[in-house]
């Protein structure tokens, strides 16, 4: 019989921050990284060693090593230290799908100038598998996968070797890691250990590779420093053992072998969330809720706003701030890591991710506010005129609806026209007065101090604003009688073009769909639980019962001719802590007040919650009433598309019995927008932050969950989590900030049709919700509404016309992830998806760049296009070079 090859991959799982902060790591990786490269340099038989997939790695060790960058080069070429294609590991479900792409791209492009990147897309450790990960690793020509968590057994069909597809039938050729990436951590060839813990796991992998003699064995775990005896080790097994060879390899030579020796044609698709063999930590989506609601807020602002208007105003002949762009996404990248954006840390550790949050708001905020500024400036000179006010269309598709701005002017009243004189559309929401405050004089009599008059601060919406495809508009700043404000009043009752919402008498918020003509009622309820988990998953405690806050008091109604406003409060008393829900008692107040916005002819209603949490170990759910009853299953957008999901799963009934992991509950993450649907109708929720979700069959609501309050980094034995605690286990880490304790807000809008699900629909409804435009008012009463505006600054461009659009596309069931500075040069990179089960083709119009290539996500392989189309496949995307 000849034998089985043993693949011993040595490596390092080097998470960046944990319950330790990302200074520990960087103190410890200097070290380790200065011993791994004496140990290589010195033992040529030491084969190489994989550093986790990371470039991030590389530029930390080269801060405080830059003297040893050619070393660390060399052995990257030579293929004996491997990273890359990642820059840092990131959680593949919490982060925006550009934000996956600029990840590996920045790892890659990394990588490859140190020598080599990684041929394998390796996911050690991520917490479920985004359904868009193949295609992601296809296009950035990356021909493997490796990866530990999310596949059932029953998905396999007895080889741990498959081809791994996205939606759009895009694959990459994948392995599973069945047992995680630290079988080999402890290696050795003493009797005992070869007999009694390396057999047993050998024929485990042999029985689950039906059609290879190749088995992969990784040796390495957290953090953990290169094993200098390996090679020692590997001669002493292959001389002891009659049943396997052993060989000292690396991830891209055990996949290149075992695919060229075998044919493995079983395909396995779809978000990969399996709980059988590794945790998933499912209800980690609601952790650190601070955390995910500043990346997603930080993220829109980069991608969707920052980017397309940097494009604007450097095809227009400013600098593009890629500098800038490269700290402040190597930043983010570091919060996308899978332990910091899930939220699993330390309270030091999340207090720096936070600070990394906002230091990159700050920075996009102060860039924004640059590059609208030198535009607006060139707008005026060409006008010769000052109080106006420019919108920028960060989308590539020409906007028409209402925009949302700020106007600083000396009197109360006041319209905004366009340039041809058209008078907008416009309501005040709030306006306050400001002082002017007081100025210095320099005089024969030395200092006077002279009082500045006062001014008004108003944000507005401004109704029929037209901006064209990735460009702007000029309106103007008049004098005018007097303006729309919210007026107070005293009905039960908002309302416009397609939903009416009404508080009645008994606290229920109802809700009628006047086109769908669907009525929900009681639509928003809020439930809250106790939680008894930790950092990782939430625990429900046996024999809590929920307490609904169910009735809803009107505080008041504001409305306007644009847009109309009801606030309701709900109240309940809540124990303050777990304990307190093991005694039943009841003693903090707990309220949520919620605005409920419907704006003229809108598809959604906004709303949008204010609490001050004040209890501890416990869950609180928005539970929003949909028009459908027994649904089987729910959708959500990931990636490029749309996924199903059951809403009950099956395998809840015997997981325990069959000793999963953990329960395989059915609750999932948000990207964009989460719903269900029906004969009946459907109702999709559109989420800012807000990051999980589950269908509760019996009562048809979509429950979000706002925020879990904990207070320990691990715990043993959960209900849904049996066995040791998660992360840390041998130290109880407690995490007092974890409680969420204090003021939080959230947003999200619904949708409700009586028609079938369409993508295209859905996805324009989250472009408008997601606000893909910006403003700018020239104006010298207040200079600290923006930071900059009080600074003197260069002016690169003289004069600009009044309107201007760059590029548009012209079908509207096509979208856009990307617009940007290609990576390695003066190029613009456009990135268009398709969500339909269809092909779509768009043609992109510019006036300025006419040289339109087709390329890959490297941004590398060009193909000119000849038609004047381009062609995007069904649930698939595609990226064009403009110059």
């Amino acid at each position: 019989m000849s034998k089985k090859r043993v693949y011993v991959v040595p490596h390092s799982h080097w998470d960046r921050e944990w319950y330790f902060t990302i200074e520990d790591s960087n103190i410890l990786l200097a070290e380790n990284l200065d011993h791994l490269l004496e140990l290589l340099e010195q033992h040529e038989e030491y084969h190489g060693y994989v550093f986790d997939a990371q470039m991030s790695i590389v530029d930390e060790y080269l801060k405080v090593r830059p003297d040893n960058k050619e070393r660390l080069k060399r052995l990257i070429e030579q293929k004996r230290i491997f990273v890359g294609p990642w820059y840092t590991q990131a959680d593949s479900l919490l982060v925006h799908k550009e934000s996956l792409v600029r990840n590996l791209l920045y790892g890659v492009k990394g990588t490859e100038t140190m020598g080599h990147s990684m041929n394998v897309g390796y996911l050690p450790d991520i917490f479920g598998q985004n359904t868009y990960l193949p295609a992601l690793f296809h296009d950035f020509d990356i021909d493997y996968a490796i990866l530990q968590r999310g596949i059932y057994s029953d998905q396999l069909d007895g080889n741990t070797n498959f081809l791994w597809e996205s939606p759009d039938g895009k694959s990459v050729k994948a392995n599973l890691i069945p047992l995680g990436y630290g079988p080999g951590k402890f290696l050795n060839a003493e009797k005992e250990f070869h007999q009694e813990r390396l057999q047993p796991m050998l024929e485990k992998l042999a029985k689950m590779n039906k059609d290879t003699d190749n088995l992969l064995l990784p040796a390495g775990g957290d953090q953990v420093l290169v094993r200098e005896h390996f090679p020692k080790t590997i001669q002493q097994l292959n001389a002891q053992d009659e049943q396997y060879d052993y060989v000292l390899s690396d991830y891209e030579t055990f996949m290149e072998d075992t695919w060229e020796e075998g044919d493995f044609d079983h395909t396995i698709t779809g978000e990969l969330i399996g709980t059988e063999n590794s945790r998933i930590h499912n209800t980690i989506r609601s952790q650190r809720y601070d955390i995910k609601q500043w990346n997603s807020f930080v993220e829109h602002k980069m991608i969707n706003q920052l980017e397309p208007l940097a494009v604007i105003g450097k095809q227009l002949g400013l600098r593009y701030p890629q500098e800038w762009l490269d700290i402040m996404w190597k930043n983010l990248f570091d919060v996308h890591a899978h332990d910091s954006i899930g939220g699993c840390n330390s309270d030091d550790t999340n207090k720096d991710i936070m600070h990394r949050l906002e230091k990159i708001n700050r920075q996009a905020d102060g860039l924004l506010n640059l590059i609208k500024k030198q535009l607006t400036h060139a707008i005026a000179s060409k006008l010769k005129e000052d109080d106006i006010v420019v919108l920028f269309n960060t989308n590539l598709k020409p906007y028409h609806g209402a925009v949302e701005t700020t106007v600083f002017t000396k009197e109360k009243d006041f319209t905004l026209q366009t340039m041809e004189g058209q008078e907008l559309p416009v309501t005040v929401t709030e306006q306050e007065y400001l002082s002017g405050g007081k100025k210095i004089v320099v005089t024969a009599e030395g200092d006077k101090e002279v009082e500045i008059p006062g001014y008004y601060r108003s944000q507005l919406l401004v109704d029929q604003a037209e901006i064209p495809g990735l460009g702007y508009t000029t309106l103007q700043v008049k004098k005018g009688t007097e303006i729309a404000r919210m007026q107070l009043d005293n009905g039960t009752t908002i309302e416009n073009d397609n939903y009416q919402v009404t508080c009645n008498s008994q606290g229920e918020l109802i809700l009628k769909g006047k086109r769908s003509a669907l009525t929900l009622e009681n639509f928003l309820q809020f439930e809250n639980v106790a939680d008894a988990g930790d950092s990782y998953d939430f625990s429900p405690l046996p024999k809590d019962e929920p307490i609904l806050l169910d009735e809803a008091e009107l505080i008041h109604i504001e409305k306007s001719s644009l847009v109309q406003q009801m606030i309701v409060m709900h109240q309940a008393a809540v124990p303050a802590d777990l304990q307190e829900r093991k005694d039943t008692q009841e003693k903090r107040p707990l309220t949520v007040y919620s605005t409920i916005e419907l704006r003229k002819g809108e598809d959604l209603i906004r709303i949008h919650h204010e609490m001050d949490n004040q209890a501890r170990d416990h869950r609180l759910r928005a539970l929003i009433q949909t028009p459908v009853k027994d649904a089987e299953t729910s959708f959500g957008d990931q990636g490029y598309s749309i996924i199903e999901r059951p809403v009950t799963n099956p395998r809840m009934e015997t997981w325990r019995e069959q000793g999963y992991k953990e329960a395989p509950v059915p609750i999932y993450t948000v990207e964009q927008f989460a719903g269900v649907e029906s004969a009946e109708g459907h109702l999709t929720a559109f989420t800012k932050g807000i990051k999980e979700y589950e269908v509760i069959a019996e009562s048809g609501q979509l429950a979000l969950t706002l925020f879990r309050s904990v207070g320990l980094l691990g715990r043993d034995d959960l209900l849904w989590r049996p066995g040791r605690a998660s992360g840390i286990n041998n130290k109880v880490v407690t995490t007092p900030d974890a409680q969420m304790t204090g003021r939080m807000t959230f947003d999200y809008a619904l949708y409700m049709e009586n028609e079938n699900v369409e993508e295209a629909a859905l996805f324009r409804l989250a472009d408008h919700y997601n606000d893909r435009y910006v403003s700018y008012q020239k104006q010298n009463l207040n200079t600290f509404e923006e930071r900059l505006d009080r600074f003197e600054i260069p002016y690169p461009i003289s004069e600009l016309p009044d309107s201007h659009e760059l590029a548009a596309i012209d079908n509207p069931n096509v979208f856009i992830s990307a617009v940007k500075k290609a990576h390695d040069d003066d190029a613009i990179i456009v990135r268009l998806f398709n969500p339909s089960d269809k092909e779509e083709t768009v043609t992109l119009a510019s006036d300025y760049l006419l040289d339109q290539q087709l390329t890959n996500l490297a941004e590398e392989k060009d193909e000119k296009i000849t038609a004047s189309t381009v062609a995007i496949a069904p649930k698939s995307f595609q990226t064009v070079k403009l110059s």
